[in-house]
């Protein structure tokens, strides 16, 4: 049996944003400037809100003893998970000054989005931006990755 993959998403003039994901992309922005790249010179910030309004801030941390490092999404998701802050979450940026077109988060990022929001019960809003005007804006996680892994205990 043949089945079919379609992915749901809108790409979007930054003006065309609401001020809060203006807002969120902005501070995922300033959260890239002080990513910890040396290696790649590659910066990455990340940006939640959540449900109460406050907004939290990760970037990619690398090292010498490569793969130590971590990317943007999963340093603020696990600081967000170690404060039991996941199931307020309700919209996700990510930010490269480094990519004209919007930065997509890695195959692992994408798992641990995927598990996050699982725990949150909450579909998730994404927005995808890079050194162009241009923003990807996803509604749930499944849309980046229709086969995550899940383990369930016999």
């Amino acid at each position: 049996m043949q089945r079919l993959w379609r992915v749901t998403y809108e790409e979007l003039h930054e003006d065309t944003l609401s001020a809060p994901e203006k807002e969120l992309i902005q501070a995922a922005a300033k959260a890239a400037e002080h990513a910890y790249a040396p290696y790649s010179k590659f910066h990455v910030g990340a940006a939640v809100r959540l449900r109460d309004g406050r907004i939290y801030t990760g970037n990619n941390q690398e090292n010498a003893a490569y793969p130590s490092g971590l990317c943007a999404e999963r340093t603020l998701l696990f600081s967000l998970g170690a404060q039991s802050l996941i199931s307020s979450v309700e919209i996700l940026a990510v930010y490269s000054p480094h990519s004209l077109s919007p930065v997509m988060p890695c195959g692992a990022c994408r798992q641990v989005m995927h598990e996050y929001q699982e725990k949150s019960q909450n579909r998730w809003v994404l927005l995808f931006a890079g050194a162009s005007s241009l923003v990807y804006r996803f509604v749930g996680v499944e849309s980046l990755l229709p086969f995550a892994f899940v383990w369930r205990p016999a």
